[in-house]
């Protein structure tokens, strides 16, 4: 059994500017760091808001593993794809009429495995089921499997995100929250081997309002009526994380985050 395994996940791909983002910052990443996995959260690479099976199949292309959240199922061309498409995540506590399946285990060519296992959160979003609950569930069945596994925590609240963080210290390797498009400060390893960070940040414009084009947002803002929002150009910004583990005990051995830049 090979002593490491490194994982680099990175934040919402927005629109195309995000999947622009991608292809240029990925393979400086995967130059610098050689990870044996790379996922990334693609609900959002379709126009921002939801994804295709093509842009998917693209994106797959290049990662290992597509986690998501509640825009996955903005584009209605996707829920077939959900079912066809085993490595494109839709998060575990949805109810389980729904297409797709909230986790998967890939193995790479040297035999390292990894589990990744998405989750939505409750607080300001959609009543799901309970994401602590169903993390113990998908948990002790994926620990069946390998012991490295990593969690996209796709949530709008920080203290539900460091509450299932420190839930599931020491259960999995890496909970990595998403959703925010904001990449926040606190990422570190927690005291039971768990790498954590409130939020992963997104790929996409850096020059917008998460993502979407600044004169819209404004617009939202100053009117409080509903506004049809479309992602940003101007400046590419890329965000993620990289992290390593211990292949035998599954706990986090080093935690590091990324922020790729490339101004206009």
């Amino acid at each position: 059994m090979p002593a490491k395994t490194g994982v680099l996940f990175i934040g919402d791909i927005m629109g195309r500017p995000g999947r622009h983002a991608l292809r240029v910052a990925l393979p400086k990443l995967r130059a610098k760091y050689a990870p044996h996995f790379v996922v990334a959260n693609g609900e959002n690479s379709a126009g921002g808001l939801g994804i295709t099976e093509e842009i998917g199949r693209d994106l797959l292309a290049v990662v290992d593993v597509l986690t998501s959240g509640n825009h996955v199922w903005d584009k209605k061309e996707a829920l077939p794809y959900l079912d066809k498409e085993p490595r494109l995540l839709r998060p575990a506590n949805y109810p389980a009429i729904n297409p797709g399946h909230g986790s998967v285990v890939v193995e790479g060519a040297d035999g390292r495995k990894l589990a990744v296992l998405s989750l939505q959160g409750r607080v300001f979003m959609e009543a799901l089921d309970c994401p602590f609950r169903t993390a113990d569930t998908a948990v002790e069945a994926l620990r069946k499997e390998t012991p490295c596994i990593l969690v996209d925590l796709h949530a709008e609240a920080t203290s539900e995100k460091q509450a299932l963080g420190w839930y599931l210290d020491g259960k999995v390797s890496a909970l990595l929250g998403t959703h925010t498009h904001v990449p926040t400060a606190d990422g570190r390893i927690l005291p039971g081997g768990t790498a954590y960070i409130s939020d992963v940040g997104m790929a996409g414009a850096r020059n917008s309002v998460i993502g979407m084009r600044r004169e819209q947002a404004l617009e939202k803002f100053l009117t409080g009526r509903p506004v049809r929002f479309e992602p940003a150009s101007g400046g590419v910004f890329l965000s993620a994380v990289y992290v390593e583990i211990d292949s035998v005990t599954g706990r986090a051995l080093s935690f590091a985050q990324e922020i790729y830049t490339e101004e206009e």
